[in-house]
């Protein structure tokens, strides 16, 4: 065993071993969606657990809960889901997969929409 594997927390060798458990509604996660790709998060609230150090690259000391906090739409049209861990505020950026919670999603999207940082009447005087 490498000293990398060693370094390995329990949450990541449950990810690597297919599934692990949501580090907000404790629901057991599927690593692998119904098509082949990777997931870390979970479908039904969007959380994820803070395992990789996007920064320093490799396993994350950290392990703190991942929050949804908004989404991202890249050029391809691609949707992404942004994570802000609630230990260390890291930033993240994942893609959403297609069994993922779509209430959830539209909510985030319409977020900014909703609530402005401004009063709306505003835009009766343009």
């Amino acid at each position: 065993m490498s000293g990398t594997d060693k370094n390995l927390s329990h949450a990541q060798n449950t990810v690597l071993a297919g599934t692990f458990p949501c580090a907000w509604c404790g629901l057991t996660v599927s690593a692998a969606t119904a098509d082949g790709t990777r997931r870390n998060h979970c479908p039904s609230c969007l959380h994820s657990q803070h395992v990789l150090d996007h920064v320093e690259g490799g396993p994350s000391t950290c392990q703190g809960r991942m929050s949804p906090i908004s989404v991202a739409v890249l050029r391809t049209g691609d949707w992404m889901v942004i994570h802000r861990c609630v230990r260390c505020d890291e930033l993240t950026s994942n893609p959403i997969c297609a069994d993922d919670n779509q209430l959830i999603l539209m909510r985030m999207a319409v977020r900014p929409l909703a609530q402005p940082p401004f009063p709306l009447e505003a835009f009766g005087d343009l």
